[in-house]
């Protein structure tokens, strides 16, 4: 290398963007994603010991899946190389592959391919790829944001091992941001720059998880501090103005997190959809987990729709699956589906009383034993003992009902279930009245009388005892 061209490098590596230069070279420097290259994780063991096979990277921007592939390059033997999908083609492709098939053949040498956002190679260009990667030619490691089960060529997913990185807490963006600002060799440890604590919880949250989004803020700030009059002091309003998002009151983990949360779900509950969508929108923009959201509704939908609307169950849990498949900032579009399903459906808190009754009476003591009637009749020894004795089977009986008891001995007079009368709660009650109805009319009330010639046409066991086929 000559004077000139190290001089090139060194004012590239001055001049690039603060999250370059702040990336990092080791796996000691890597913050983050302990399930994927924590110490003793496969993935750690394998780039430390420089046998890394196909993989694929999985996970949003900025959780470190291009920083990972740095750092293999940094410690591999094998030559390293990398493509961008967005500008390569299949051409670019055929020709390092045949580059490295003359590595391995003359050298002996293992190539690694890195490509980046590998999920936008058409059939073509990963079909391209496939021959290489099955007979060892090149280890090819991809990144992408999106669902490789999805995106990329099942055939080469079959062959690469998954790595699903997720976005960074909080507290692992603000050591990110803490350590730029103070190192003093690639970041802004040298220029004296002061940024207040709120301006700094700022940056971070509206970071979403994404160590690069943060850096770019941050960086942005300290630029507009030395703008305005060269004070290199960042208060809240230049934060806000670096991230181009305002400051909301809002505390992940002090009382406005949960006196939001308790707005959105009592808006929800008051059947009011305008509200819900707002306090939701505030949380998604003040960066609440929307997995959180995502599992307070599932729990609305049983302990406030019910059986009012028993889809409202459905609904909440296909947006919560949704956050997991689709991500931020797009699974919002779900969240808001939910909400507004569950702000507009019928309420009953007819299964929350229920269960919340038959706690109590639980924890009071009233847990007696099951009846023999009721216990496991199936193993070995247990029609000696009594069980299942005198048990109807209700299939053997008109409308599959007949009339027993059901509950422990002196509790026969509990009644748990108190129907709601909105929404298909009534409906789904009266058809089960009528039902019951018409069994006992229908002679189904324990007379042992049905079409078939009553009790006494069931299936017995050695000892008469009535028995189903799938009996308890």
């Amino acid at each position: 290398m000559d004077l000139f061209t190290y001089r090139r490098e060194e004012l590239g590596r001055e001049q690039a963007p603060l999250a370059t230069r702040m990336r990092p070279r080791t796996l000691e420097e890597f913050v983050g994603q302990e399930k994927v290259v924590g110490e003793g994780t496969y993935l750690r063991r394998a780039i430390e010991e420089d046998r890394l096979q196909t993989a694929i990277f999985w996970g949003p921007p900025g959780s470190g899946k291009t920083t990972l592939a740095a750092i293999i390059a940094n410690l591999t033997r094998a030559h390293f190389r990398q493509l961008s999908a967005v500008t390569s083609g299949v051409a670019e492709v055929r020709a390092l592959i045949r580059e490295a098939e003359d590595r391995l053949a003359m050298e002996g040498a293992r190539t690694i391919l890195f490509i980046d956002e590998i999920h936008r190679f058409n059939k073509a260009q990963q079909d391209a790829l496939l021959p290489a990667v099955e007979q060892g030619t090149v280890v090819l490691i991809g990144a992408t944001t999106e669902n490789p089960y999805f995106e990329v060529n099942s055939a080469l997913v079959s062959r690469s091992k998954i790595f699903r990185l997720e976005p960074l807490s909080e507290e692992e963006v603000r050591a990110v941001v803490e350590r730029a600002l103070a190192d003093g060799e690639r970041g802004l440890g040298n220029t004296g720059l002061v940024v207040d604590e709120e301006a700094l919880e700022h940056i971070v949250r509206t970071a979403g998880g994404d160590a690069r989004s943060a850096l770019n803020t941050l960086e942005a700030a300290a630029l507009l501090a030395l703008e305005k009059g060269g004070r290199r002091h960042v208060d809240l309003a230049v934060a806000e103005e670096a991230a181009q998002r305002r400051a909301l009151l809002y505390d992940k983990w002090g009382d406005s997190h949960y006196d939001t949360i308790s707005a959105f779900i009592k808006s929800m509950r008051g059947s009011d959809p305008h509200a819900a969508v707002y306090w939701l929108a505030r949380m998604l923009k003040a960066g609440e987990d929307p997995r959180f959201i995502a599992r307070r509704m599932v729990i609305f939908a049983s302990e406030d729709v019910g059986l009012a609307d028993s889809r409202a169950l459905m609904v909440a849990d296909a947006a919560a699956r949704a956050v997991e498949y689709v991500g931020m900032p797009e699974c919002g579009l779900n969240l808001a589906h939910a909400a507004l399903y569950l702000a507009l459906a019928p309420k009953s808190n007819s299964a929350t009383r229920a269960i919340s009754a038959a706690s109590r009476d639980v924890e009071e003591g009233a847990a007696a034993t099951v009846p023999p009637h009721l216990r496991d009749a199936h193993y070995r020894g247990a029609a000696e003992l009594g069980h299942g004795e005198g048990y109807l089977y209700p299939h053997h009986f008109p409308r599959h009902y007949v009339e027993q008891e059901y509950l422990p001995r002196g509790m026969e007079d509990r009644r748990y279930y108190e129907p709601g009368g909105e929404g298909e709660e009534a409906g789904l009650v009266e058809e089960w009245k009528e039902r019951l109805r018409g069994a006992k009319e229908g002679g189904g009330s324990g007379s042992g009388d049905d079409e078939r010639g009553g009790a006494g046409s069931c299936s017995r066991d050695g000892e008469g005892r009535p028995r189903g086929p799938t009996e308890g």
